[in-house]
């Protein structure tokens, strides 16, 4: 498990696992013949994403940030996806228990994002996985989700969300609000037009999960988006206006589907050429 100090916090990844995602989908227009540079395609054309949710222990409440695939898939998308499923046994790794968490952050709700939100019983019923959590996602991302397009209507899985809505358990975020003092949420369109950032700060410093504005270290470059993202000019415009900051002020970035490197400093070379180092 990767683990650090950010000031008085205390910053865990969780992983639940990792699945397939086709090369060309997850580099958009960027030739094959420059990302495999990068990352390695198996002979189906499908590289390895990492599920990658933080855990920020800030000493008055544990905060979790993001909740992966989770176990609900249906059969066809277990068919592209798999079912890693591992965020709960990371838990257990980790010695926390689902029912110490006091907040549970979504940057957005497509369904690698917020998937063990719930979880199904037995008798068919849905449930809240972190039954004492207080959850949060952007109001923009809940109200697209319930009419999404026919382009990406299979990235959304009502289950995940709408029953802590409904209940009152999940608040609905209009952007760019304080959560709890060190956390809040930044607005970063692009990926889909109301996705969030989560900005965590203590004794100075500040990392952030940017969640899939830069979704690994191979798309650090302003011009390397994925296929999924509805409004990829934003994106670069969203990469413009978060570097201008965290390079400068030399914020931990945390990358949401990097198998490897969950986390680094997002740094500016001699040439001027963007590159990540490691903590």
């Amino acid at each position: 498990m990767h683990q650090l100090t950010l000031g008085d916090f205390e910053l865990s990844i969780l992983s639940d696992g990792t699945y397939p995602l086709d090369g060309g989908a997850f580099f958009g227009v960027v030739p094959k013949v420059i990302w495999s540079r990068k990352v390695q395609a198996d002979e189906r054309n499908h590289v390895t994403a990492g599920l990658n949710s933080l855990l920020v222990r800030t000493g008055r409440e544990d905060v979790l940030i993001e909740t992966g695939i989770g176990n609900k898939l249906s059969e066809r998308m277990i068919k592209f996806y798999g079912q890693p499923a591992k965020l709960l046994d990371s838990f257990a790794a980790a010695g926390i228990a689902p029912g110490e968490v006091d907040i549970v952050i979504n940057t957005h709700l497509h369904f690698d994002h917020c998937g063990w939100n719930t979880v199904r019983r037995a008798d068919g019923s849905i449930a809240p996985t972190f039954p004492r959590a207080r959850y949060y996602a952007p109001r923009g991302e809940w109200d697209y989700a319930r009419r999404p397009s026919e382009r990406d209507a299979i990235s959304y899985i009502p289950e995940n969300y709408d029953p802590l809505v409904h209940s009152g358990q999940m608040t609905l975020l209009e952007g760019n609000e304080q959560i709890v003092p060190g956390i809040s949420v930044k607005t970063f369109p692009g990926h889909t037009a109301h996705m969030q950032a989560v900005v965590v700060q203590s004794g100075g410093k500040t990392a952030c999960y940017i969640s899939d504005l830069i979704p690994t270290t191979a798309h650090i470059d302003l011009t390397w988006g994925m296929s999924f993202d509805l409004y990829p000019l934003q994106t670069v415009e969203s990469k413009k206006r978060y570097y201008a900051r965290s390079t400068l002020e030399k914020w931990l970035t945390i990358f949401t589907h990097d198998p490897i490197t969950p986390w680094g400093y997002v740094e500016r070379d001699e040439a001027g050429k963007l590159t990540t180092r490691r903590p």
